[in-house]
């Protein structure tokens, strides 16, 4: 029943991504890094052509229908595919993960809006220049992470979507923390219809770039520079009743959930690239450091890093692997084995990265290397959709 070995296609899709993560997204990563301001890098040609040369492989639009023009890989595959671009850098596949939100949430809810099909999913897929960016709006600045919360509140900060002739007005905002947010043109946007239902009254809108669309200032952060993060605001923004792909509902939760599962997944094949990337250079190193007339490697203290590092890489890679497993072959997947799996890895990706700047010394934070970016790069992971905390909390309710 359980088998390891990947197949023909998953092999070379790996040897492609690892050759592209080396070659392109590390060096980028890496410069991306160092500029002090956030908007001039997602302007750079290190942010555009690595995502140009991304879409052009057709890394952006994997998990999309073939019928709609995309790949059509399966979770497996997507999983091994996102790891080894994410040991060249974690910022560009996080781009490109939450680009591709909108249009495959569009491929899977828009069956029968042909239109909507054809003016969207099919110029992102057709896409090699990364002309055609989206994200995706749930956090708002006054509630964070209190996703049961977000369109009940009564908080005029709140994302709402009122009725008018011919379509829907969207006003209100999302927080600084939408990825993709100050350099998308296109947006799925979660906002509140009908207050008095809760949660259960909100809508799920597909809002291009156009009048009453603002997008806001690129967040400068700590690590995880190469992916963009900015507010966005709606001032009665129209948009015509068709871009309403889920009207408000009982299942509202569920499809949340759904999103919740597959991005927890993603955030979890981030950490385990990184962590990879972190233990192979800290291998490396401690092979060629030479103290009190040893390598480094054969000295207990950092030989059992190392090797703790190697044991939480796959072991974490296991346990996404499953959840994973668990998505291609059940409905919606598993948002509890999800979460688990996303919150051991980052967690992991976070003590290791530390342990391994620990390896190198004084070079570890050292702007020189790579090191201390890792470790910068990883605390955002257990922060970055919903908090590793929140997860948790939702997982215990899942018991």
């Amino acid at each position: 029943m359980i088998d390891f070995k990947p197949t023909e296609e998953q092999t070379e899709l790996q040897k492609m991504a690892r050759k592209f993560a080396k070659e392109v997204i590390r060096p980028a990563e890496m410069a991306i890094d160092k500029m002090p301001d956030p908007d001039a890098a997602y302007q750079s040609p290190e942010f555009r052509d690595t995502l140009a040369q991304a879409y052009e492989l057709g890394f952006h639009k994997m998990g999309i229908n073939e019928q709609h023009g995309g790949l059509g890989l399966d979770p497996l595959s997507t999983a091994m595919v996102w790891e080894e671009l994410a040991v060249g850098g974690v910022g560009i596949p996080a781009t490109l993960l939450a680009g591709s939100v909108a249009p495959a949430f569009l491929s899977v809810l828009a069956q029968g809006k042909k239109d909507l099909i054809e003016k969207y999913v099919v110029p992102y897929c057709e896409d090699t220049k990364a002309d055609n960016i989206s994200a995706w709006g749930s956090s708002e600045g006054n509630i964070g992470s209190d996703g049961s919360n977000y369109y009940d509140t009564k908080v005029r900060h709140e994302t709402s979507a009122k009725k008018v002739d011919g379509g829907y007005e969207i006003t209100g905002a999302k927080s600084s923390f939408v990825s993709n947010g100050s350099i998308a043109n296109l947006f799925l946007v979660f906002a509140n219809v009908e207050p008095e239902k809760g949660i259960c009254g909100s809508g799920v809108f597909l809002v291009p770039l156009q009048d009453g669309v603002q997008r806001g200032k690129s967040m400068d952060k700590l690590g995880m520079r190469a992916l963009n993060q900015g507010e966005v605001f709606f001032d009665a923004a129209h948009i015509p009743e068709d871009n309403m792909l889920m009207p408000p509902s009982d299942n509202y939760p569920f499809i949340h959930n759904a999103i919740k599962t597959v991005g927890n997944l993603g955030v979890g094949y981030l950490a385990v690239g990184l962590m990879r990337a972190a233990f192979e250079e800290a291998l490396q190193y401690s092979k060629e450091r030479v103290q009190f007339g040893k390598p480094i490697k054969e000295h207990q203290a950092v030989g059992f890093r190392l090797f703790e590092c190697y044991q939480a890489i796959e072991a974490a890679r296991a346990l996404l692997w499953k959840a994973a497993w668990t998505l291609a072959n059940k409905f919606m997947g598993d948002l509890k084995l999800s979460a688990a799996a996303r919150v051991f890895a980052t967690n992991q990706a976070m003590k290791h990265t530390v342990e391994m700047v620990q390896i190198l010394g004084g070079y570890g934070v050292s702007k020189e290397y790579n090191m201390e970016k890792y470790m910068r790069d990883a605390k955002l992971l257990q922060i970055m959709d919903a908090t590793n905390e929140i997860m948790t909390l939702k997982g215990i309710k899942l018991l």
